[in-house]
């Protein structure tokens, strides 16, 4: 056998037997593995896999990402997320060819997406859910001191300029719906096409259950929803979904 076909082969085999063993060191590698990975890259690859919805329906920030998560949210990247997907958003729109019958919708989601609660789970902590029964939050809800998220008033506003309806869709219970309203108008939100919560009995529904539904109903009254945003992958899954559906970052909870 010619000397080039020893080492090609060689090297075929080397490069087999290298293969062999990184796949098994990958498979043997459970989840848990990736702690003793270096603090904020792990941080960072769990909080990817969180918004591309590779984390599935996770409870609760590791313990060792808290102070990660809150420094993304206070820093600098947490808006430049939200303004490329303010802008992305905005870029879709303004291929939207609207009818003018005040049928033409985009969907938007409350907490987190238009407003932010940051400031109440700096105290209370990151959870899996927005918990709507819980005192605190109904605290925190009636003081009506959640922050508008910039870029997310920016499309807001360039929506209306647009001529779209826009409908606000929240997992915020009916009782919430005047400190909801005053909340929102405060801090610059007008003349939504609708503000729905949750009634009594939506209470049992998860959230892309019932949020599914109130789009079925939309559409059955002959709207045409053509965009949607929202924080949580729950917020735009499920039929009948937008055309097009734009996800604003989240690490800090989860809500199936």
């Amino acid at each position: 056998m010619p000397q080039f076909h020893h080492l090609l082969l060689f090297s075929l085999v080397a490069s087999a037997a290298a293969s062999q063993t990184y796949l098994k060191t990958v498979a043997e590698d459970p989840i848990d593995g990736l702690a003793e990975d270096p603090k904020v890259q792990y941080c960072e690859s769990w909080r990817l896999a969180v918004e591309t919805n590779n984390a599935g329906e996770w409870k609760k920030v590791p313990s060792r990402c808290v102070d990660v998560v809150a420094d993304y949210i206070k820093g600098p990247q947490y808006l430049i997320d939200s303004k490329m997907v303010a802008r992305l958003s905005h870029a879709y729109a303004k291929t939207v060819k609207l009818a003018g019958d005040g049928k033409d919708l985009w969907v938007f989601d409350v907490d987190e997406t238009l407003i932010s609660n940051f400031l109440h789970y700096t105290v209370h902590g990151y959870d899996s859910r927005m918990s709507n029964e819980t005192a605190a939050y109904d605290q925190w809800v009636n003081s009506g001191k959640a922050t508008a998220l910039p870029w997310s008033l920016w499309l807001y506003r360039k929506l209306q300029s647009l001529g779209f309806q826009l409908v606000l869709l929240t997992g915020r219970k009916e009782h919430h719906r005047n400190s909801t309203e005053q909340n929102l108008m405060a801090v610059g939100y007008r003349s939504w096409k609708k503000l729905i919560l949750r009634e009594s009995l939506d209470a049992t529904k998860t959230a892309m259950t019932y949020k599914s539904e109130k789009r079925a109903e939309l559409e059955a009254e002959g709207y045409r929803i053509h965009g949607s945003s929202g924080d949580q992958w729950s917020d735009l899954l499920g039929p009948p979904m937008a055309k097009r559906s734009f996800k604003l970052p989240n690490p800090m909870y989860h809500i199936p």
